[in-house]
């Protein structure tokens, strides 16, 4: 599990690309190295990976072919920087929200609007369906990050970037036409999912 809170960002090193398996070498920060153990777990731009191989700075990570299909993890090339989140451990303060590394479906990043020093950014997701749990002041995860939802229109939704989010992850890198990983909350899709089968259920059995 992790919280959405970026602990670095990290640099792809290599790309090993067999036919249904690619395998990532990446460049992690010093601090992130301390007591990583192979099988690890480890949020890549949001998705949860297991560490295969610990070389000094270079950690390796396999992702399989449906993750390459359903995230943007496929789109990624040697020299590119991506948001790392060690898991969390029993006792450690959540600053955002759980988070379980399992991507839902990518948004394709809309319109960037900077204004002073922090940004709006409007993603479209791919997915329509899901904007059934897209809620204003919800829980998003984006490329891993913790976000508020502060607009919705149609299909389209934004959230608000600070400074330090800007200063500490790649959101600000970012362009518009590039895609983001989007894992929506766990609990919103629970609440959602039961009060329409309830709904479901009464209809039913009103008219039966």
């Amino acid at each position: 599990m992790f919280s959405g809170i970026i602990d670095g960002i990290a640099q792809v090193i290599s790309i090993n690309k067999k036919k249904k398996l690619y395998t990532y070498a990446i460049r992690f920060p010093p601090n992130l190295l301390k007591k990583l153990k192979l099988g690890a777990s480890i949020s890549n731009n949001g998705c949860c990976l297991t560490v295969i191989k610990v070389d000094n700075c270079y950690v390796s990570f396999d992702v399989m072919k449906v993750t390459l299909e359903h995230t943007n993890l496929g789109y990624l090339k040697i020299g590119d920087y991506i948001n790392i989140e060690r898991s969390i451990r029993y006792g450690d303060e959540i600053g955002g929200h759980i988070v379980s590394g399992h991507i839902i479906n990518t948004a394709e990043i809309s319109k960037i609007s900077k204004l002073n020093n922090n940004y709006i950014i409007w993603f479209a997701i791919k997915d329509i369906s899901l904007m059934k749990y897209i809620f204003y002041k919800g829980f998003i995860c984006v490329d891993g990050i913790s976000l508020t939802i502060v607009n919705i229109i149609k299909n389209r939704f934004c959230v608000s970037i600070i400074p330090e989010t800007l200063s500490l992850t790649t959101i600000g890198m970012k362009k518009a036409g590039e895609l983001v990983n989007i894992e929506i909350d766990f609990y919103t899709q629970i609440t959602v999912d039961t009060t329409e089968r309830l709904i479901s259920k009464n209809s039913f059995m009103v008219y039966k």
